[in-house]
């Protein structure tokens, strides 16, 4: 019987990441999904002290998440293309790395386009959707930011500092909100 299949045989200690860790890492624990959750937040927050109604913020949103994405998206294939360290990267391979890394900005504006549809449905008040999303925003930066400390093996109160500093964001944006109303 070989050793690999042993059954009391300790697991390696440097085993390779799930693909699902892989994704979380390389598309929604990026600077690109935290960019996008304060700009959908602050998107909800201008068109929403507008009077607008949930479903207009939400194809304010929607419209505006898709225009950064392709702006995002170009940019990242331009600079990507060309000679990298002595290796030529073609304008395939340039814009796949574009592509698979800016959709955390794409996945950010998820969740709170959902709540802005309750309200836009009338499931819940406008004024209620569009600041549950607010908050639901703060909630995702927080996640967002325990999850990238954590990758890096920081103790719990480096994940719990790392976590209310990403989550501030959120939290002026809701400070804007109240300011303008």
């Amino acid at each position: 019987m070989s050793e690999s299949s042993d059954a009391g045989s300790a697991a390696p200690l440097h085993t390779q990441p799930s693909l699902a860790s892989r994704l979380v890492r390389t598309t929604f624990v990026t600077e690109e999904s935290i960019y996008g959750v304060i700009l959908v937040s602050g998107m909800i927050v201008v068109a929403g002290s507008h009077g607008a109604s949930s479903w207009q913020v939400f194809w304010q949103v929607i419209l505006t998440v898709v225009v950064f994405w392709l702006a995002h998206v170009y940019a990242g294939t331009v600079a990507r293309h060309g000679v990298e360290h002595g290796r030529v990267i073609g304008i395939r391979e340039a814009f796949l790395g574009s592509f698979k890394r800016s959709l955390g900005l794409v996945a950010s504006a998820l969740i709170p386009s959902f709540i802005l549809l309750l309200g836009a449905t009338k499931a819940v008040d406008d004024s209620v959707a569009m600041w549950i999303a607010l908050w639901v925003g703060v909630i995702v930066l927080a996640v967002l930011g325990w999850i990238a400390f954590a990758r890096r093996g920081s103790p719990w109160p480096i994940r719990l500092a790392g976590a209310v500093g990403t989550a501030a964001f959120g939290l002026a944006m809701i400070l804007m909100k109240a300011l303008i109303h």
